[in-house]
């Protein structure tokens, strides 16, 4: 049961550093564009698009990527909350 949890844990540390990279990507000119822009677009763009919906602009500045992170770390706190309730 713990192998299940780190492995999950690891996957969700993963994706996490994949959304950082994608976003990151964004500040220079044609990186998105990229086969491994591409790759990030398709893996990270399905979890953020319901949060542009959701989470207004500031300006210039999209701030849904940084609801995404803390979705993405409460999910996390509560698979680590749910692997110690069951061990």
């Amino acid at each position: 049961m713990v192998m299940l949890y780190e492995i999950l844990s690891k996957l969700i540390q993963l994706y996490s550093w994949a959304l950082i990279i994608y976003i990151l990507m964004s500040w220079f000119p044609n990186a998105r564009e990229t086969s491994i822009g591409q790759f990030l677009a398709r893996i990270c763009e399905p979890y953020l698009e319901p949060f542009r919906r959701f989470v207004p602009s500031i300006g210039m500045i999209d701030i849904s990527p940084i609801v995404a992170f803390i979705v993405l770390n409460l999910a996390q706190s509560g698979l680590y909350q749910l692997f110690r309730w069951l061990i």
